[in-house]
């Protein structure tokens, strides 16, 4: 051992005699590392953190009187499930529409429901249009979800925004949905250039955008113009680091289930018997599919559950040489974009109309 390095390694060793000398029993415990890699956390709190809007730390304090609201399981029955969530949304969705003036219509393309959703005052983009994929693990939020993903965007950007009513679990399994956004893609292309549309969705519309953008040359259809990958990645949910840290810290959703056993499926079947790491449903994990990709907009939050695979995916995209945004929000939870009274929510707003006018020809 050299010399310096000899004083180095003896300094360090010094300072940690000292140190621990000085810890008492109050220290707080270290996590513990496992041969197999797996680490254990100790018990530890966590403050919302300095970088987040007061906003934000206010709905953090809030989520304390929050506990005795939310429902002790999950309705067995499909129908109730959707009466449920839109329920929880109402006074959320109430709320945006007081804070945007757009009109609401709905509509068939292609044999498929929609929702047009645009500035009330008429004045939007008639060259360009961006397709809404609505959030809700597959089977439920139509109503809801897909209103508090449109409205700010149409409002802010001058957008018309279709929002697609999807088949969806446990009526349909994949790839029902990534069909039907087909369909009204395939009609919009009639009055629109592909480089002119734009597709975008949080949590299970975000990993359809991903599954969509994948779709499309894989079935001979020209690419779109744009992609916004929000509260997901291109790769399968609940998967990678966040997954775990998000279920205690943010407590959206619940852990992995341990290796071997089967936890509850929150898209209802909707990818029962898929290889859930095909190119289809995992684009992220494919270098030739990712190579097609158009310009991508990833949105997570430090603090949700699908900030991994937000990640992940923006760094395949990048290696696969397309051109990618990655937005993380401080504090932030799981699809908070649909928080409107949040600044780091409005800030995300900006940048999804700014990515959209700008790759959108």
């Amino acid at each position: 051992m050299s010399r310096l390095l000899t004083v180095i390694v003896a300094a360090g060793l010094g300072c940690a005699a000292t140190l621990a000398g000085a810890q008492d029993s109050a220290a707080p415990a270290k996590p513990e590392f496992r041969e197999d890699g797996t680490v254990v956390v100790p018990s530890f709190e966590l403050p919302p953190s300095v970088f987040s809007s007061k906003e934000a730390q206010a709905m953090q304090a809030m989520r304390a009187k929050m506990a005795g609201m939310m429902p002790a399981e999950m309705p067995a029955d499909i129908e109730a499930n959707r009466r449920q969530i839109d329920a929880m949304l109402a006074p959320q969705l109430k709320l945006m529409r007081s804070m945007y003036d757009v009109e609401i219509s709905e509509h068939d393309l292609a044999g498929v429901q929609v929702r047009l959703v645009k500035p009330k005052d008429g004045n939007y983009d008639r060259d360009r249009v961006l397709i809404n994929l609505h959030g809700g693990a597959f089977s439920i939020c139509w109503e809801s979800c897909s209103l508090l993903e449109s409205i700010p965007i149409a409002a802010l950007g001058d957008f018309e925004v279709i929002s697609v009513n999807y088949r969806m679990a446990p009526e349909n399994r994949h790839p029902a949905g990534v069909e039907d956004v087909a369909k009204v893609y395939a009609e919009l292309l009639k009055y629109h250039e592909p480089d002119h549309i734009g597709i975008y969705g949080c949590s299970a519309g975000g990993a359809l955008t991903a599954q969509t953008g994948a779709w499309l040359p894989a079935h001979g259809l020209p690419q779109a113009g744009a992609l916004g990958i929000f509260g997901a990645g291109g790769v399968r949910f609940r998967e990678g680091d966040s997954a775990y840290v998000a279920a205690y810290i943010d407590g959206s959703f619940p852990p992995p289930p341990p290796e071997g056993e089967e936890g509850f499926d929150m898209t209802w079947g909707y990818f029962a018997g898929v290889d859930m790491s095909g190119a289809d449903v995992s684009p992220g994990l494919h270098q030739d599919v990712l190579k097609k990709f158009p310009p991508t907009l990833l949105i997570t939050g430090t603090r949700a559950m699908d900030m991994s695979p937000a990640i992940y995916t923006n760094s395949m995209l990048m290696k696969a040489g397309v051109e990618t945004d990655l937005i993380v929000g401080e504090g932030m939870g799981h699809c908070y974009i649909m928080m409107p009274t949040l600044p780091e929510a409005q800030d995300a707003y900006a940048a999804i109309v700014s990515f959209f006018k700008q790759h959108l020809k």
